[in-house]
């Protein structure tokens, strides 16, 4: 097949969009499949290249100019490249390769990663949309997307072209009991209720540090919030790291609270990390959680109960030790050659 994947950029920052794009795309060329990634650029170009999949540059940003240039642009490239498959992972893409295909036969297919975004009914514009999560898939549902057209592919990163075998990563010197989190410094992704449960654990477990892995627009307000806390000076903000499983290794507890998250890849990375999780439960984690059997399952923006659960895996080394063992456990389906496989077998259905 002649497939092209269409993305705002490859950059790495750690995007799970474009991360599982470029999974797909490495994946692709490697079985044989002519594949070509429409972005507008970044350092996963040249992964890319070493895969033999063809990039092509086009500025997507959403102005009216912007928008006139990427659509000539694009037309082009599709009249170049000739392909079977478009598979759009954002929202200026679907509409770009929906509104452009009048004369391009081409099968249409998108993937809803952030469901909570309004603009995320756009993707129903495609002939078959793929929900990372079943929880995606009951509320786009809900909101108004044929059934017929949706399939399920949760998401799954192991073994994935852009990171090494876990066992190639030299864990970090933490100051220990370590608590981390590796997210986007978002509201949504808990980062708030974090810093407060942690506020609450310290005075019982005094030497416990956190870990704060990512950047995001909010991270000032949640540095003003740990400054603002007596124990500050055992909260670190690490920024992006390239290498985050450095950090999952080393830690005792990685922690996920977000409020809302479709199937968030750093989980399956974190079990493989063979650490202890506690998470929301919400959107798709427990999905991706194994539904309590590989995590604890916590509410949502409720900083007591997560507190309590620290407190509860920091008090009993053999409690803790037991979910580190349970994250382990039932990595096969996390990995990505599964999830290539069943995107190419949506592939085949309107090929």
């Amino acid at each position: 097949m002649r497939i092209i994947h269409i993305l705002n950029h490859v950059q790495e920052i750690g995007n799970g969009i474009v991360n599982v794009a470029v999974d797909l795309a490495c994946l692709q060329a490697e079985n044989g499949n002519d594949v070509a990634v429409i972005s507008g650029g970044g350092e996963y170009e040249e992964l890319l290249d070493k895969f033999g999949v063809k990039h092509y540059e086009i500025d997507q940003s959403r102005n009216p100019v912007n928008i006139i240039k990427a659509g000539v642009a694009y037309r082009h490239i599709v009249q170049e490249f000739q392909p079977d498959i478009v598979h759009a992972h954002m929202m200026t893409g679907i509409v770009l390769a929906s509104i452009l295909r009048l004369k391009n036969r081409y099968a249409l297919i998108s993937t809803v990663h952030n469901e909570f975004q309004r603009s995320s009914l756009l993707m129903g514009l495609a002939d078959r949309v793929i929900a990372v999560s079943q929880a995606v898939q009951t509320s786009m549902v809900r909101r108004g997307i044929p059934e017929n057209k949706l399939r399920v592919i949760r998401n799954g990163t192991l073994g994935s072209p852009r990171t090494r075998k876990i066992s190639d990563y030299q864990p970090l010197n933490l100051q220990r009991p370590a608590i981390a989190t590796v997210a986007g410094m978002y509201t949504r992704k808990g980062i708030s209720e974090l810093i407060s449960a942690f506020e609450q654990i310290v005075p019982a477990f005094p030497e416990a540090h956190l870990y704060l892995v990512g950047n995001g627009p909010d991270r000032e307000m949640f540095a003003a919030q740990a400054q603002a806390t007596p124990v500050s000076n055992h909260i670190h903000f690490e920024g992006f790291q390239p290498e985050p499983q450095r950090y999952l290794l080393a830690c005792d507890i990685f922690v996920l609270a977000s409020h809302r998250d479709p199937c968030p890849l750093v989980l399956s990375e974190a079990r493989e990390a063979g650490v202890a999780i506690v998470a929301t439960e919400v959107d798709g984690i427990p999905e991706a959680l194994d539904n309590g059997k590989a995590g604890i399952l916590v509410p949502a923006k409720d900083s007591q109960a997560l507190a309590g659960e620290l407190v509860k895996l920091l008090s009993n080394p053999d409690t803790l030790q037991e979910w580190k063992y349970k994250a382990k456990q039932n990595l096969d389906w996390l990995n990505i050659a599964r999830v290539h496989e069943e995107t190419l077998a949506v592939y085949r259905e309107v090929n």
